[in-house]
């Protein structure tokens, strides 16, 4: 039987990409490397206008504290640095690099000399942390850190393969296509950590990808295949650990405070390969589709890429567009500018034309529906009440704090009330 946890939904899955094998997109004329990716201090740049860059080169550098370093991901020069609107709606600082279509890899990546059987902590950590590696399923916590910090209390690593969200076939492509690149992704965390068990999460509907999975462990020491049931959010951690252990986490602890450390698919490809050729993070694989791009894909991406390339790449729009999101339809941000680039975090750039255009009603009808679907076994739609009022700290009482943001509610209101967003604000206003 088919694992999973309380609450949640099965939203229509539209994986109209699953059978789209990954391509190449060619490097553009131009990218804007974002100096914050992730979740923590923003990077400051490294380089100046009118500098010569390598494809792999360091073009920021974090000051200490949560961050990570971030790279230029083609070759050429600086021609401009520039404050922003990120991927997140913050001003941020931007390294514009025009191509010189040569990809000139920096001379000092070299594939690693020394064995992962030699590799000890230290060292580990540090080849993640210098490659840049942040999470790649969206929420961009810098890697290294969540590798150091599950030090001496990791008990078991969590491969997170189920790619809840609609539409989006990345991470299924990845494993069907590079599954080497996961498993032994997976060896270097387990070695790092001195882990004795791994479990690759995947859900019920990648039947083939499940497969292919399960061939490649085959008699791995300690690794394993979990199947899921298909159901939104599966991919939250704190979801995924309990449908796999039935282990809820304390609200304010994190997984590695009940001996769990959990990566998503990408991200242990990504750790393979700057462990193993030295390579650090410049491109990840996305989907990008919906019902107004012409020729749907899953492409690997140079990071900083504008969506408005990555749309011409795939043949154009097929009519007006309505709304581009990037990442998923539940918990993806609406886009409003064509030259926003690619940044770690984005899995999915999705196209929407006019007529899946809403009009919210903030006609709550107290059905109840957004407190069934909740997975955190909250009370939505009070929490949506009292920050339509300001009534903060009532949301506070309510645990606010807790709501992962999956967006469950929002997709089951009958009223249309837009209940993520008033929850957003109310977590916004409370840490402050």
């Amino acid at each position: 039987m088919s694992l999973t946890f309380k609450g949640g939904l099965h939203p229509e899955e539209n994986k109209i990409t699953a059978k789209s094998p990954i391509e190449v997109m060619p490097e553009p004329a131009t990218v804007a490397i974002a100096m914050s990716q992730h979740i923590g201090a923003p990077c400051i740049p490294t380089v100046k206008k009118g500098d010569y860059v390598y494809k792999g080169q360091t073009v920021g550098e974090g000051q200490g504290g949560l961050t990570c370093p971030v790279h230029s991901s083609i070759s050429g020069t600086v021609i401009g640095i520039e404050d922003r609107v990120g991927a997140f709606g913050q001003k941020v600082t931007h390294v514009v690099i025009e191509n010189d279509f040569k990809s000139e890899l920096l001379p000092e990546i070299k594939p690693n000399s020394k064995s992962l059987e030699e590799s000890t902590f230290d060292e580990i950590v540090e080849i993640i942390k210098s490659a840049g590696i942040a999470g790649l399923g969206g929420a961009t916590f810098p890697t290294h850190f969540k590798v150091a910090s599950a030090k001496g209390k990791g008990e078991k690593l969590i491969i997170n393969c189920c790619e809840c969200e609609p539409y989006i076939t990345a991470n299924h492509r990845l494993m069907l296509e590079k599954p080497e690149d996961i498993i032994n992704g997976v060896k270097v965390v387990m070695k790092a950590l001195d882990l004795k068990a791994c479990h690759i999460a995947i859900e019920d509907n990648k039947k083939d990808a499940i497969k292919v999975m399960q061939e490649k462990v085959g008699n791995e020491n300690g690794i394993d295949i979990k199947v899921l049931k298909t159901k939104y959010p599966q991919g939250d951690e704190r979801q995924l650990i309990y449908a796999i252990d039935k282990i809820e986490i304390p609200t304010g602890k994190l997984p590695a405070d009940v001996g769990r450390i959990v990566l998503n698919a990408e991200t242990s490809a990504a750790i393979w390969r700057a462990f193993h050729d030295g390579i650090p993070l410049v491109d990840r694989v996305m989907t990008v589709t919906g019902d107004c791009v012409a020729q749907p894909k899953n492409l690997i991406v140079p990071l900083g890429t504008s969506i408005s390339d990555i749309i011409s790449y795939c043949g154009g729009y097929t009519g007006e567009i309505e709304k581009i999101i990037s990442g998923g339809p539940m918990m993806g941000m609406a886009q409003w500018d064509e030259t926003a680039p690619v940044i770690k975090g984005t899995a999915s750039i999705l196209c929407f034309g006019k007529k899946n255009k809403t009009q919210p009603s903030e006609n709550c009808i107290h059905c109840g529906k957004c407190v069934g679907s909740c997975p955190m076994h909250l009370m939505p739609l009070y929490l949506a009440s009292f920050a339509k009022q300001g009534d903060w700290e009532s949301c506070r009482e309510f645990d606010v704090l807790s709501c992962v943001e999956c967006g469950c509610c929002t997709y089951q209101c009958p009223g249309n009330v837009p209940i993520v967003q008033y929850i957003r604000t109310a977590k916004g206003k409370l840490r402050k």
